[in-house]
């Protein structure tokens, strides 16, 4: 009786098929490169391995017992199990498994968002079994994110300063300082006493609000997001920074226009941030490059 079946157990139970798919054991000697004497001592320890007989040799020829019958058709179910597990192992090391977590700034232009699509698309056509989770998020809460490593990468605009991070550049955006109807420079030509007199939305970024070259001093709007700050502007009581590509509907509906456009604007640089100490999978590093190459 087989009790832990050991790399021996495999080879006497191949010796076993071929033995009675050749039809006995002389004819297996071609077969097996055995002497028939091997091979009956080989069979032989198998049988006091199992404990019954598997076959029987006589003036009627080379004959498998009922009990043989059962084990070849046992054996051959193994061997086809065997091959499986060989074909599914090997095509599981070079396949892709796992998830990738992306994290992505709000309001992004739509041709940014075109480029993630194309990422996607080209780490779809790879052998791969991921699950792809989009977060959008603002650039503060992806930094936590990615130091509590709950994202994997993340495409925004980041202060550059905290060391744990892995930058690479990918794309700017322009922003421009924005009024609306019924304020008072909507009509009217913003000289420099009329702009410092202005209101305006505070972003609660200082990485980011230090670049925005009107500073003015009066301000009583703050919101992290563009939309809270476009809400803030559409009011016609408040100036702010929006994105140009965002704004851009509602100035060709008349709603919005650009305070000086010369000198008030300014570029925000997007980059892909990763963790360093996050130690990235095969599925993590391929999507990584797909994104690098949608953007390059």
């Amino acid at each position: 009786m087989l009790g832990q079946f050991h790399d021996l157990d495999l080879q006497l139970l191949r010796l076993f098929v071929s033995v009675v798919e050749c039809g006995g054991f002389s004819a297996a000697q071609g077969e097996l490169g055995l002497s028939q004497s091997s091979i009956s001592q080989q069979m032989a320890r198998l049988e006091t391995r199992l404990g019954y007989r598997l076959c029987s040799r006589g003036k009627g020829g080379f004959k498998v017992t009922p009990k043989g019958e059962q084990l070849l058709s046992a054996t051959r179910g193994l061997f086809e199990s065997i091959e499986a597990f060989r074909h599914q192992s090997n095509g599981v090391a070079g396949r892709l498994i796992g998830e990738v977590r992306l994290g992505l700034s709000e309001a992004l232009d739509q041709s940014v968002l075109q480029r993630v699509a194309e990422a996607i698309r080209r780490f779809r056509e790879r052998d791969q079994s991921v699950r792809i989770e989009l977060m959008s998020a603002m650039p503060g809460e992806m930094e936590r994110l990615l130091l509590q490593q709950r994202l994997d990468l993340a495409i925004g605009y980041f202060s550059l300063a905290q060391s744990a991070f892995d930058y690479r550049p990918l794309f700017s955006e322009t922003q421009h300082l924005y009024c609306a109807a019924g304020h008072p420079l909507f009509d009217d030509a913003a000289d420099d006493q009329a702009l410092q007199a202005c209101d305006r939305v505070d972003h609660p970024y200082r990485f980011l609000r230090n670049d925005e070259p009107f500073q003015g001093d009066l301000c009583s709007a703050r919101s992290e997001q563009v939309e809270g700050t476009l809400a803030f502007i559409l009011s016609g009581k408040h100036v702010g920074y929006l994105p140009d590509h965002f704004a851009r509907s509602w100035e060709d509906k008349g709603l919005l226009r650009v305070v000086r456009r010369a000198g008030m604007s300014f570029d925000v640089a997007f980059h892909l941030a990763r963790h360093r100490a996050q130690v990235p999978g095969d599925a993590q590093k391929a999507f990584e490059e797909d994104l690098l190459a949608a953007f390059s």
